[in-house]
């Protein structure tokens, strides 16, 4: 199947758009600029989006959902009252952008007029598809482009590739000046960089740049790496750190999604996973990825030889140039 647009009517007769992704960090970022070419395209409808607790500050104040459901995964009942708080509205469509059998059902459980999902080409657990009205699949590459074109499935006739993001808060100790921010961890252990990379890496980006690296995690989770700050924080606290930092290194997490849509400049170390479907999406970054890098969605739990082949050297010396091109 190709990708297909459905004629879902005039835009005054949609007045109310469930979106169901449901996490993480990455996914939920990937999938702004497609909930925004609904929101352009049914501009008078009350945008409804269930998500995990623990996402919800990346959608508070974005300008772009009216209404917030929170969904509690490891909690039993998180279900009952879930399914409770939709019904208390009516849905002329849903749109499940996750494609797992627990998004479908979520948007089902809805009792939307219709729900728009990804096609057996995308769909990422097959019986999924059984609870979609209409099924499309994308010839897009990057993920953000295919759910793009899931939106145009749904009628949305503008593509718009805005990140509609909060403004973030302030939280921990960030420098006074500029710096650079990275987030070491990832959800694969195969996805990091070395954090001993992290060490000579701060040595040199102080010696030429004057930057100091900071490195940004959860509270007790960021480790320590000589010669680099901490910062904890929230993903509030990484929204405004990361809008501050002057340059950015990353990995394929959520961290780094947040930058590209942000629109920051930087290096982006990839391994396992293809930065032809996962990679920064928006700002400037140089990609890194070892020639012959073996593709694979596998969560390993060492990291992968292949980020162990990008240097630091290599990052320093992209991480220069982008200075110089945004100073």
């Amino acid at each position: 199947m190709t990708s297909a647009v459905v004629d879902y009517g005039l835009p005054d007769e949609v007045k109310s758009v469930l979106i169901v992704r449901l996490g993480a960090m990455g996914d939920i970022i990937h999938a702004l600029p497609a909930a925004a070419s609904l929101r352009q395209s049914y501009p008078r409808a009350r945008i409804t989006w269930v998500v995990e607790s623990k996402w919800i500050p990346l959608l508070q104040g974005n300008g772009l959902v009216d209404r917030i459901v929170e969904f509690h995964r490891h909690e039993p009942r998180s279900w009952r009252r879930t399914r409770a708080e939709l019904l208390t509205e009516r849905y002329d469509l849903a749109v499940d952008f996750q494609g797992l059998i627990k998004s479908a059902v979520i948007a089902h459980l809805a009792r939307p007029e219709r729900i728009a999902g990804y096609g057996p080409g995308l769909v990422r657990e097959r019986p999924a598809g059984f609870f979609y009205s209409s099924r499309v699949n994308s010839c897009s590459v990057h993920v953000v482009e295919q759910a793009l074109d899931l939106a145009a499935s749904a009628g949305a006739r503008q593509r718009l590739r805005d990140f509609p993001l909060p403004t973030g808060v302030a939280e921990g100790e960030l420098p006074a000046g500029g710096f650079a921010l990275a987030s070491p961890l990832a959800g694969w252990t195969s996805k990091q960089w070395p954090l001993e990379y992290y060490e000579e890496l701060a040595v040199m980006l102080k010696q030429k740049l004057g930057l100091p690296l900071v490195l940004n995690g959860a509270p007790g989770t960021v480790p320590l790496v000589a010669g680099t700050l901490v910062h904890e924080s929230g993903i509030g606290g990484l929204i405004h750190a990361t809008r501050r930092a002057a340059l950015v290194i990353g990995v394929d997490s959520g961290p780094l999604h947040l930058a590209a849509a942000l629109g920051k400049a930087g290096v982006a170390v990839f391994g396992p996973t293809d930065p032809a479907r996962n990679g920064p999406y928006g700002g400037d970054f140089e990609v890194f990825r070892a020639p012959d890098t073996v593709s694979t969605h596998r969560r390993g739990s060492v990291i992968d030889a292949s980020m162990r082949a990008i240097r630091p050297e290599q990052v320093m010396k992209a991480l220069v140039a982008r200075m110089g091109c945004h100073a």
